[in-house]
C-alpha cells in the first residue's frame, strides 16, 4: 500500500554474499527425471532478509502492504527471510539490487549439487536441517539459523522456512512458480525437486526470495 513508511527498520545485516553454482550437468525433477547443463551463476547465500527489503524499500519508495510494513519494523525479525511479497516485489528489490530471480533449474541445481540429492544436505531428511512442519517451529527463524543444511554449494535455507518465487515463464492461467518449501511443510514438501504454481499478485506469509546474477565475464565472482 503506498505511503506506508519503513524509514524506521533496523540496519541490514551482512547476509549479502553470493556463492557460485558452478557449471556442470545437473539431475533435475523427481528421481533426477532428466539431465540439464546449468551454470555458473552467483546465488545469493540466504533468502532476502526483512532487514534488506526494508532498505530497498526507504531508498526507492517502494510501496508495501500492512502486513509487510509490519513484519520490515519489527526488530526481531530484521535478519528473518521477508514475506508478504509478490512476485512483481521481488522484481522490484532485484533490479535495485542490480541482479535478478534465479530460474527454478539454477535454483534447483544449487539445492541438489552434482550428485543430485534429494535434499540440499544429502539423501536422508533431518528436520534438525531446516525449518519444516516437523522442526515444530511453525514460523519463519533467521536466514542463517540452519548452517548444517546448506546445499554443496553453500546456499542455505534452500528447503523450508519460505517459499521463493524463480523467475520460470508463468503457466497458462498466468501463474509463477515457488520453490523449496516452507515451515508449514514435511519432508516430502521441501525436497529440492518440489515446485508449486503460485500467484504472482498475491503476498502470503510464507513465501519469499532471493537473488541471483551472473558472474562477471573474464574473470572470478
Amino acid at each position: 500500500m503506498p505511503g506506508v513508511e519503513v524509514t524506521g527498520a533496523v540496519a541490514a545485516p551482512s547476509h549479502d554474499a553470493p556463492v557460485l553454482v558452478p557449471a556442470g550437468t545437473y539431475r533435475l525433477g523427481d528421481g533426477g527425471a532428466r539431465v540439464a547443463r546449468q551454470g555458473p551463476v552467483l546465488l545469493g547465500r540466504h533468502p532476502v532478509t526483512c532487514a534488506r527489503f526494508a532498505a530497498f524499500a526507504a531508498a526507492t519508495g517502494h510501496p508495501v502492504g500492512p502486513a509487510l510494513a509490519r513484519r520490515l519494523k519489527a526488530p526481531a525479525l530484521a535478519d528473518h527471510p521477508v514475506t508478504e511479497v509478490t512476485f512483481a516485489d521481488a522484481l522490484a528489490f532485484c533490479a535495485w539490487a542490480g541482479a535478478r530471480l534465479p530460474t527454478g533449474d539454477e535454483w534447483e541445481a544449487a539445492a541438489r549439487g552434482a550428485d543430485g540429492r534429494d535434499w540440499p544436505w544429502g539423501p536422508a531428511f533431518d528436520p534438525e536441517r531446516c525449518n519444516c512442519a516437523e522442526a515444530g517451529w511453525g514460523w519463519t527463524v533467521p536466514v542463517d539459523a540452519h548452517p548444517g543444511g546448506a546445499s554443496p554449494c553453500g546456499a542455505e535455507q534452500l528447503a523450508g522456512n519460505v517459499w521463493e518465487w524463480v523467475a520460470d515463464p508463468p503457466d497458462e492461467h498466468g501463474w509463477r512458480t515457488v520453490r523449496g518449501g516452507s515451515y508449514l511443510d514435511t519432508a516430502w514438501g521441501v525436497r529440492a525437486a518440489r515446485t508449486l504454481p503460485a500467484d504472482p499478485a498475491r503476498a502470503t506469509c510464507t513465501t519469499g526470495f532471493r537473488i541471483a546474477a551472473d558472474p562477471p565475464k573474464g574473470g572470478a565472482p
